[in-house]
């Protein structure tokens, strides 16, 4: 790896579809970045089970996630790209760190609680030590960053407890990984309750725009989208709707938020609406156009998943063996 550049890791999980938030917050911005970092990127499928999923409908959301990475313009030459459950590395080094995570830190996870909440009949262990799994997936490629939100950055912070810890038995074994302050994603909001972030979980189909979403379906969502009885297109606090329509409008065409609200200066909420609408289809055709290419090509996209998983395990192995090393493991006859 080389030595100029740091090590950024991140990914999302293959559950779900990719919505408008997820591409304008995050993974728009990680195509300027691999320039600058040796960057892993995971379809972190281990991560996904602590839900049921339907197998085969699994594989084809894991599959279309790591095509619209591609598709959104990582370079996968640049770029590791690959399935976490490809790289065994990561489940075994979770399995180390959780001998070394204390069960007050896990208890203290505050979306362990809320996911308890959500599946209270599915309370897995895999779930509550899931933030093992994430110190894992960091700490095995050596990361100096990660791009973090509000609700990961607590697993982060025990990610470089654990790491201090370890190192302070063994020595300087893992790379104590900081937040990665970049720069900041637009903050997409739901259609239907712009008080809360556009989420690809979220019940309602109708208050998520998702990237494969046709042309139709996008300005249907949007005509559809909650505004308010103003009748006055601003963007301040007490308009959440509206300001979430001129956020996303000023995302996609790079136009200034004061520019985007003069532009419909005069105009109804039904203007902003379709525009708003029309301009979002219009950003996602390429990347949906590019989606379908990936996914209909499968040698190309089998050589893909086939190079990363390799590129990715030859660095985990490098961590791995020097950790298993460090706790007493006898070395492999190789």
């Amino acid at each position: 790896m080389a030595d100029e550049k740091k090590v950024l890791f991140s990914g999302m999980q293959a559950t779900g579809n990719l919505t408008l938030g997820n591409y304008l917050g995050a993974l728009k911005n990680w195509v300027d970045l691999s320039d600058s970092y040796e960057c892993f990127y995971s379809v972190v499928d281990l991560h996904s089970i602590t839900v049921r999923q339907n197998p085969a409908e699994f594989r084809q959301k894991a599959k279309n996630l790591l095509a619209l990475y591609i598709a959104a313009g990582l370079d996968p030459t640049k770029n590791c790209i690959y399935y976490q459950s490809h790289v065994s590395g990561h489940a075994e080094l979770s399995w180390i760190l959780s001998c070394f995570t204390y069960m007050g830190e896990l208890n203290r996870m505050t979306q362990f609680k809320d996911k308890s909440a959500k599946h209270a009949d599915n309370i897995n262990a895999g779930l509550y030590t899931y933030p093992v799994l994430m110190a894992a997936d960091i700490l095995l490629y050596q990361t100096n960053v990660v791009p973090v939100g509000k609700d990961q950055l607590q697993h982060l912070e025990l990610t470089r407890d654990i790491a201090q810890r370890f190192n302070a038995i063994y020595g300087d074994v893992f790379q104590i990984p900081e937040p990665f302050i970049g720069k900041a994603g637009a903050k997409i909001m739901s259609l239907q309750d712009p008080l809360k972030k556009m989420s690809k979980s979220d019940e309602n189909p109708n208050a998520s725009i998702y990237l494969t979403d046709d042309k139709d379906t996008i300005i249907r969502k949007f005509k559809r989208a909650v505004t308010d009885s103003e009748a006055n297109i601003c963007y301040r606090e007490e308009q959440p709707g509206v300001s979430n329509l001129i956020e996303i409008y000023s995302a996609c065409t790079g136009k200034s938020i004061d520019d985007a609200v003069a532009e419909f200066a005069g105009k109804g909420y039904g203007d902003l609406k379709l525009a708003v609408g029309e301009t979002v289809a219009d950003m996602l055709a390429p990347l949906q156009t590019r989606h379908a290419e990936i996914l209909s090509d499968k040698a190309y996209l089998d050589g893909i998943v086939k190079e990363n998983a390799e590129k990715a395990q030859y660095f985990a192995n490098k961590t791995l063996r020097k950790v298993q090393k460090k706790v007493g493991f006898n070395e492999k006859i190789r």
